[in-house]
């Protein structure tokens, strides 16, 4: 940019000369002013030729183009709306980037990167992206207000076949329509009539019934501001935990997802603990139906992250169900993210070293390749040997042999090597201890 405006002087003085001067005098300058011409000619045809390559941070990681409408996840991750958007509703619970399993599916503009973007943007005389438009920002008319309530009157009614019908049709409007989603928040009834069907009987006397409304649950929840709303109305939760015991593997699937959905609010999370949901969760977990497993996966990290329902996580079964898909390399991500998580209970790190998760764990750190598994499973061990100094001796079989937290300590992160130089230092002083005796 400096070296054309310097031309650019440089010819306008050899112009004024050519105006200013004798005919004869003005010949250098007229060769001087084409000379500039030319070589700002070259200049402009460089820049046309050489595409401009946004710095990486203003980059999307999953679309690799230029970010148009920046959005925080909730592992910290920076990402463009519609394509994380995309990624969320495909089912997916981890943050495509760090691995890291997601605590809600929230997500916050980022305004500081928008900002960053426009300036790059008008530096480089590119044109500045609108943001994509929004989903939930849709206009619902009030056809598709009335629509919704004769579809839910129907649902209040006593005819079998007209309700499997409507049921459908709310499952898919929900689903096609996010911005219909609001429009149960702001019917107090709303939700008591989508789910009367199922108020009668068995939950699950007509499966495709109880799936189509179970299914509508998920959708509606994932609008933030129906999250308290439905967890909080009291037919709620204990049908989504009757219908992850019985039901379709869909409708139980998608009754851990909504349960997921829900407990992104710390009050929910405590609502949904005290109703009883850990237990068919870790049914469901260890049913082995991959989607499904990931769905009760993320609910039970979820509800695990508030104290109170850690207790409750270990009562009902989680470690060893965890432990034991962990031994067979499932799902590994997710469920040494839930592990980390209950360590700091003390029945879970009990239950863990009853379990051998101490040669499990070190052979994780050994094999796999992602960082924040390492991280988790030094974190667990570190928190094992300050709980259990019998374990000490299990990791020093282990390090004598393969040395695998001194390398740990030598190329992991800066979380990793400061777990496992913390286990070191433990060793140190239990060999001292040993040799001493």
């Amino acid at each position: 940019m400096a070296k054309i405006s310097e031309l650019k002087r440089e010819l306008q003085r050899a112009v004024n000369c050519v105006i200013e001067e004798d005919d004869d005098d003005s010949l250098e300058a007229t060769d001087q002013a084409m000379q500039c011409l030319c070589a700002l000619k070259d200049l402009k045809l460089k820049s046309l030729s050489l595409p401009i390559t946004p710095p990486h941070e203003f980059v999307c990681p999953l679309s690799k183009q230029l970010i148009k409408d920046p959005v925080v996840l909730a592992s910290g991750q920076t990402y463009d709306r519609p394509f994380i958007q995309k990624w969320l509703k495909d089912g997916n619970r981890t943050c495509p980037e760090t691995k890291q399993v997601l605590s809600h599916s929230a997500l916050t503009p980022n305004h500081l990167v928008r900002k960053m973007i426009s300036q790059w943007c008008l530096k480089h005389g590119i044109e500045l992206p609108g943001p994509s438009h929004d989903e939930d920002q849709d206009i619902v008319t009030n056809a598709d207000r009335d629509r919704l309530n004769s579809l839910l009157e129907t649902l209040s009614s006593s005819n079998v076949p007209e309700q499997k019908k409507a049921a459908k049709e709310v499952r898919v409007l929900t689903k096609q329509m996010p911005s219909l989603r609001a429009v149960f928040g702001e019917c107090s009834d709303a939700v008591n009539k989508l789910l009367s069907p199922l108020l009668s009987g068995n939950v699950n006397s007509h499966p495709d019934l109880q799936e189509d409304l179970i299914t509508t649950v998920l959708n509606i929840s994932i609008h933030d501001s129906n999250k308290k709303l439905v967890a909080e109305n009291p037919i709620v939760i204990p049908l989504l935990i009757e219908s992850l015991k019985f039901g379709t593997l869909e409708t139980r699937r998608n009754s851990a997802a909504a349960l997921f959905t829900l407990s992104a609010l710390d009050s929910n999370k405590d609502i949904i603990g005290k109703a009883g949901a850990f237990k068919p969760l870790v049914e469901l977990l260890d049913e082995g139906q991959p989607l499904a497993m990931k769905d009760a996966a993320s609910a039970i990290f979820n509800l695990s992250i508030v104290h109170e329902n850690k207790g409750k996580a270990v009562s009902e079964g989680t470690i060893k169900v965890i432990m034991k898909k962990i031994k067979d390399r499932i799902l590994i991500d997710e469920l040494l993210a839930i592990l980390a998580l209950l360590s700091t209970h003390h029945k879970a790190i009990e239950e863990m070293g009853e379990l051998g998760a101490v040669f499990c764990l070190l052979s994780i750190i050994k094999e796999d390749t992602s960082d924040r598994n390492k991280e988790n499973c030094i974190a667990i061990l570190y928190t094992m040997c300050y709980n259990d100094r019998t374990k000490l001796k299990e990791i020093w079989i282990d390090e004598s042999t393969n040395g695998t937290i001194a390398n740990l300590a030598q190329s992991g992160t800066s979380r990793a090597k400061r777990k496992a130089n913390g286990i070191i230092e433990r060793l140190d002083r239990y060999l001292s201890l040993v040799h001493t005796a």
